[in-house]
């Protein structure tokens, strides 16, 4: 069966992805498979997504279909060729189904290309937010983080997720420590114990160790706030672009603060409560 050509931009893409500088196909491996699907390398010089179009779109034009576009793409695909690196696998399929749903398909997990309805907005949230969701937990990310790879977060991209969480630290400041406060100054109420008992502590705060790593952890939430959840509230989306990588390391990041707040103890309860007694 005929499989319809595939639109000028959907290629494109399509190549963009196998073709990626650092976790698309190497030049070796697009000849190998160019060759094996008999189709023609026209310029084999050529940065590689440039490369791979050209020769897709020529065979496409010449066959007045997309079979053997499809059939390229499978093999590059196939589960085989990705023995032992499952993660290159999904880091490569999950936007070539962004992609491909423009087209009206899907590949599957068997690296078949099968038909399914066209993208929409939502759809393509819902595919970014299953990848960002299963690499996460693959991290073993504290549970309070994937909450925020929702699809109505993830409509456009990765902005959202990303300022919805960096919130939900300040938020757990606040609940623990019973303080109203934002930012830099929640971070110096809930965290300061040079003349006062903090709210929160991690230790004793005896030694200059256990001091060091208290005073560490409030410039790293101070880092966080000032870096990302500020950035991110004040700045558009378009002149501050988060990819999925840069999504998952600041997601990551907030696990690790989530799971240290949950390990906090509130200092000044406890000393009130023993002065009491």
């Amino acid at each position: 069966m005929a499989i319809p050509t595939i639109d000028t931009q959907v290629l494109q893409s399509v190549c963009d992805v196998l073709g990626a500088t650092d976790s698309g196909l190497t030049g070796s491996e697009i000849a190998r498979l160019l060759a094996s699907c008999g189709i023609d390398d026209p310029i084999p010089g050529h940065t590689k997504r440039h490369r791979l179009f050209e020769a897709l779109s020529a065979r496409q034009n010449r066959d007045g279909c997309a079979n053997n576009v499809i059939n390229f793409v499978q093999e590059a695909m196939n589960p085989v060729r990705h023995v032992g690196d499952e993660e290159s696998f999904q880091s490569r399929r999950s936007p070539l189904n962004e992609v491909l749903s423009f087209a009206g398909l899907s590949m599957r997990e068997d690296g078949k290309v099968v038909s399914a309805a066209k993208a929409t907005t939502l759809t393509q949230a819902a595919q970014r937010a299953d990848e960002l969701r299963r690499i996460l937990r693959d991290r073993n990310v504290h549970p309070d983080v994937l909450s925020f790879c929702r699809e109505e977060l993830l409509v456009n991209n990765y902005f959202h997720a990303v300022f919805e969480a960096t919130k939900s630290v300040a938020e757990k400041i606040r609940q623990r420590s019973g303080l109203l406060l934002d930012g830099s100054e929640l971070v110096d109420a809930a965290f300061a114990f040079k003349h006062t008992i903090p709210h929160l502590a991690f230790s004793s705060l005896q030694s200059e160790s256990e001091k060091s790593e208290q005073r560490g952890f409030m410039n790293l939430l101070k880092g966080l706030f000032g870096t990302f959840r500020n950035t991110t509230a004040h700045a558009p989306k378009i002149t501050w672009p988060i990819d999925k990588l840069d999504a998952l390391d600041i997601l990551s990041l907030v696990s690790l603060v989530h799971r240290r707040l949950d390990q906090a103890v509130n200092a000044k309860n406890v000393t009130n409560a023993a002065t009491k007694t």
